[in-house]
């Protein structure tokens, strides 16, 4: 990926769409979207599509039929969606542990009146990515619970975005109280907290950056699943770049409180510039 073509992801306004529409429809988007994605189809999404679509691939805009949806990925282990019927857009991720190529995957859609995808970034992480370990990413997934909560237990929209801001808003300010739940853990690209503190706080304990600013924040939230997906472009990551990298961060949050954090991030340089041993003299293939 060109570093200067990371410079568009910044160019991806937040908050430029707010159609509303059916869950059962979104159930349905994102159901053919992962049909496609094992199939190898673009065309079946282009078809979900408007003309003029906007799609990105790791912050790099490109058509729809020249990214990862023209690769089969047929050894889909796991897939998990949220559906924002306020906004009419979708999250989902999907994890190919058991693919020949394996991936981890997170891609955004988002919905215009005619019920037609106007917008999609997608975040595709393979060998090389931050932290990346498709097969560790789908063992801790696998122990963790998502399942719709129960209408009386949920909280509103506001609540869970706020979790997901606070979050990066300590980021750059070591005095924000980020509401994370006992026990609560998080998984980067495949490494999960958890073994700190398996049944207590391991996301405190894993501790977060102090001088970073987070910007242009795009959300999808799903009241009914407790869950809020914030697409950033996360400054810093890649060692070797000057841009920030495309990253997506998945939040499940319950009463108020963070349970679990899953995150999606590309780099240019293997391992983003650097494995504890410094920054890599060779570029990703």
């Amino acid at each position: 990926m060109a570093a200067s073509a990371l410079r568009g992801l910044l160019l991806i306004p937040a908050l430029a769409f707010a159609e509303s529409c059916t869950r059962e429809f979104l159930t349905e988007a994102t159901a053919k979207y992962i049909t496609a994605q094992a199939q190898g189809s673009s065309s079946d999404v282009v078809t979900m599509a408007t003309p003029d679509v906007t799609y990105t691939e790791n912050g790099v805009t490109k058509s729809i039929a020249d990214g990862i949806l023209a690769e089969p990925v047929k050894g889909i282990d796991h897939n998990r969606s949220i559906h924002d019927t306020v906004n009419c857009a979708a999250f989902t991720e999907i994890i190919a542990a058991s693919n020949s190529h394996q991936y981890v995957i997170g891609t955004r859609m988002i919905f215009n009146g005619e019920n037609k995808i106007s917008l999609m970034e997608s975040i595709v992480t393979d060998d090389g990515d931050w932290a990346f370990n498709a097969t560790g990413y789908l063992y801790w997934d696998s122990l963790e619970t998502w399942d719709p909560i129960p209408e009386t237990e949920r909280d509103t929209r506001e609540v869970i975005q706020a979790a997901g801001d606070a979050y990066f808003n300590r980021f750059m300010n070591e005095s924000v109280v980020v509401p994370f739940g006992v026990p609560c853990s998080r998984l980067e690209g495949g490494a999960s907290t958890a073994p700190l503190n398996m049944t207590g706080d391991s996301c405190t304990l894993a501790g977060l950056p102090s001088t970073l600013v987070v910007t242009n924040r795009r959300y999808v939230i799903d009241e009914t699943m407790g869950v809020v997906d914030i697409f950033l472009g996360f400054p810093g990551l890649d060692r070797s770049q000057r841009e920030p990298m495309p990253d997506s961060h998945l939040f499940r949050v319950e009463f108020g409180k963070i349970r679990y954090i899953h995150t999606v991030s590309s780099c240019v340089q293997a391992g983003c510039g650097f494995n504890g041993t410094g920054m890599p003299t060779t570029s990703r293939a």
